[in-house]
């Protein structure tokens, strides 16, 4: 008899899943607390994949040998608690998926910057020729991918979500670009938890695999002193000091104007080449091009690659520019060190819309980028009180309520002056107005467009 396999949710991820689990011969079932969309229906009725929508029968699921979990399930939730009761394994599609290619992989995760990192990494990899897929995070389902394709090489964005899911899996090269605190919502509110479950990335690695990280980040230096990692490293830095990687004996850094590659054969590349700008593409963009480099590909394709990547929608993408305003849509900064960023990249005047829904966010970290660049603070969540109280008390800008993003952007109209950047940058999620950070992008755009 064929062991039975659940998937739980019947997104990209879980249908995805599903694919491969009835490839590779398992019983298959997907189940999905919501209603699932039409064209992921249409993927499993044309492959008699059984299914079940806006409910979870615990007779249907309780009984299987294994569990693959959509990354967005907490586990709070009574199904997950009675699986758990039971110990029937309970994995992410990553670990799944893992389980049946052998694919070279490059896995990225930390807080801020994996989305730029991931798609940078990709085109640097489809500039040089190589056969790779995209996944994780962003682009098809690895699972789908590993189902129905062959690719030599992945390039796949973590979730903390994911890699609690993951045991088994082992990464080719892992990249970690930093850690601040994020969905603490998810984690017991200890940040602890949540860079526990980031550092599951380093899993199982070996001395042939490699770890790239920057050795700057507070978080991940005093991590790095209480653990013990078995990959070799390649840390980057951004200021004029030795530190070589054990393996290739090369160093990455980030001066003033360039980048430096310690490679085999040594590359420098001037910031002004970089498409993407701000320091923190500046890591972005050091952290790929040392992963490009490990997987062979050769320095001028790197250059090349560098100079013509656009960056990623809805992270300080640029909308229109209105009565000599700037509009800047950020909907992607779903944390507060995101919008530090952010901030930190504005030569003009600001006009911030913040607001979402709030997962135990710490708004001190951007207090001085506030007080010093941002004239008004415009609020746009359900639930504005904690926003309202905060800064209130710790900025002298002037503050508008709202509650819905077509009333923030006219206010940012409103009060805006020539030579003024509106920035959409809300520190928050976007689940109390929108479905995805990407719906409130959109949306901001098209108010913007209206304007």
């Amino acid at each position: 008899m064929n062991s039975r396999i659940v998937v739980l949710g019947a997104g990209e991820s879980g249908v995805g899943s599903a694919i491969l689990a009835q490839n590779k011969g398992f019983d298959v079932f997907v189940s999905d607390m919501s209603a699932i969309k039409p064209q992921y229906k249409a993927e499993l009725e044309k492959r008699n994949i059984p299914y079940e929508e806006k409910q979870h029968t615990e007779t249907l699921i309780l009984n299987a040998d294994e569990v693959i979990k959509s990354p967005g399930i907490p586990e709070k939730a009574p199904i997950i608690k009675a699986l758990r009761a039971q110990n029937t394994p309970i994995i992410s599609e990553i670990e799944f998926a893992g389980r049946y290619t052998n694919a070279k992989t490059i896995c990225i995760t930390g807080s801020n910057g994996k989305t730029t990192t991931t798609m940078l990494t990709y085109h640097i990899l489809c500039e040089a020729g190589y056969k790779v897929g995209l996944a994780g995070n962003v682009g098809k389902s690895f699972a789908w991918q590993v189902a129905e394709q062959e690719f030599d090489y992945y390039v796949i964005e973590l979730s903390s979500f994911q890699l609690d899911g993951m045991y088994d899996f082992r990464a080719d090269v892992a990249i970690l670009l930093n850690i601040t605190p994020d969905h603490l919502d998810r984690y017991e509110y200890k940040f602890q938890n949540y860079i526990d479950s980031k550092f599951r990335i380093l899993q199982n690695m070996t001395k042939e695999q490699t770890f790239i990280y920057w050795s700057e980040d507070p978080v991940i230096k005093a991590e790095l002193e209480k653990r013990e990692i078995m990959a070799s490293q390649a840390p980057f830095i951004d200021t004029r000091c030795e530190i070589r990687d054990a393996r290739y004996g090369a160093q990455y850094l980030i001066d003033t104007d360039e980048l430096i590659f310690g490679f085999e054969e040594e590359l420098r590349i001037k910031t002004e080449e970089i498409t993407i700008k701000g320091k923190h593409n500046m890591y972005n963009s050091m952290a790929a091009a040392v992963a490009a480099n490990i997987m062979g590909v050769k320095n001028e394709t790197i250059r090349r690659s560098l100079a013509t990547f656009q960056g990623v929608e809805h992270r300080l993408e640029y909308v229109a520019t209105i009565r000599g305003v700037r509009y800047i849509n950020d909907s992607k900064a779903t944390n507060v060190n995101s919008c530090w960023y952010a901030l930190q990249s504005m030569k003009t005047p600001v006009v911030l819309i913040l607001g979402g829904t709030d997962k135990g966010n710490d708004y001190s970290e951007i207090a001085d980028l506030v007080r010093e660049k941002v004239h008004t603070l415009i609020f746009m969540g359900l639930d504005n009180k904690k926003l309202n109280e905060y800064f209130g008390l710790n900025t002298n800008c002037k503050i508008i309520d709202t509650d819905n993003l077509a009333d923030a952007v006219k206010a940012a109209y409103d009060v805006a002056q020539k030579g003024d950047t509106v920035l959409l940058s809300p520190c928050c999620a976007s689940f109390d107005l929108f479905k995805n950070y990407e719906d409130r992008g959109e949306q901001f755009k098209q108010a913007v467009k209206q304007l």
